[in-house]
């Protein structure tokens, strides 16, 4: 005789993983209490504590950020973390706090633009309720949390193969990149708005929405001044990324960036490091020992300041 199924089959599926932001006094006051109740203390790089207990696992960042890990994640954030630390149910309440991010809409950022080496990548997402509850379960966040390439990569193809969904890149390879960075008017942020632009518009051929989200880098409407969509409304504020598909557009954006920046460094004959660092300026002083300044315009962007002082140098 077959088994009944009851309610608890059909249940939602348990969070394995879980991350917040905390403040220093928030910090220290879960890390006094786990302490003090016997919890099991271990070393995580780059960390300020970790604990674990039974199917739990705790890790505080120096950067302010908690993950919690494990079978009862649910119950640590419930119970201890939410009753005892914040004072504030967030787990479970998402749709009640920002019921927007499950409406089918498009979320906008981009990757590259204060790195030296490498294009400039901007990325929309289209998606709905059925993959951004998919992306909440799996601890989705925006990449600049993000530190690793891998992870990048890992987080990337879960989003690629989600089912529903569209993702629409615009860049354009070193060379093209410069010399449209001059036709703008030398002005970055008038070419990241073309891009992102272009970027919204193909996704929205392939599936429209009525509206968007970006993440804000600029204070003038500078992407819907390019935007030719009828019945869209495009809107924006800073750190978007907390909205689930703006998050995933990041990590689709910064995925292929990565992925850009492996082909450059191939072609270069030396790994290309991201950002504008000491050690940037050492490896763009070595492409023009090796291949002469001529040659610096087609792995970086022109307009920052490194390229005049590895050129004079």
């Amino acid at each position: 005789m077959a088994r009944k199924a009851n309610s608890q089959d059909s249940g939602p599926k348990k969070k394995t993983i879980y991350t917040i932001k905390l403040t220093d006094e928030q910090m220290d006051k879960l890390d006094a209490l786990l302490q003090a109740r016997g919890w099991f203390e271990h070393n995580v790089d780059h960390s300020r504590f970790g604990y674990k207990w039974e199917n739990v696992n705790v890790v505080a960042y120096k950067s302010g950020k908690l993950v919690v890990q494990g079978k009862k994640t649910e119950d640590f954030v419930q119970d201890v973390l939410e009753a005892e630390i914040t004072y504030e149910p967030l787990m479970g309440y998402e749709e009640f706090h920002n019921p927007e991010w499950f409406e089918p809409h498009a979320g906008l950022d981009e990757s590259g633009k204060g790195d030296f080496f490498g294009p400039l990548i901007t990325c929309t997402v289209i998606a709905d309720e059925f993959a951004v509850r998919t992306w909440m379960d799996a601890g989705i966040k925006d990449s600049k949390r993000i530190s690793s390439d891998r992870a990048i990569k890992i987080l990337a193809k879960s989003i690629r193969e989600t089912k529903g969904i569209v993702i629409k890149h615009a860049w354009a390879g070193m060379p093209k990149y410069n010399e449209m960075y001059n036709k703008f008017g030398r002005n970055v942020n008038k070419l990241l708005a073309w891009f992102h632009a272009r970027a919204l518009t193909d996704a929205l051929e392939q599936k429209h929405v009525t509206w968007g989200l970006l993440d804000q880098f600029s204070k003038q409407p500078l992407v819907q001044r390019q935007l030719k969509v009828k019945k869209f409304d495009l809107k924006m504020r800073p750190k978007a990324e907390e909205d689930p598909v703006v998050a995933a557009a990041s990590i689709m954006a910064r995925a292929e960036y990565v992925r850009q920046m492996e082909k450059l460094s191939e072609k270069a004959g030396m790994e290309l490091p991201k950002g504008a660092s000491a050690t940037v300026k050492a490896v763009a002083r070595e492409i023009i020992s090796k291949h002469g300044p001529e040659a610096l315009p087609l792995y970086a962007k022109m307009h920052f300041k490194t390229a005049n002082e590895v050129l004079s140098s």
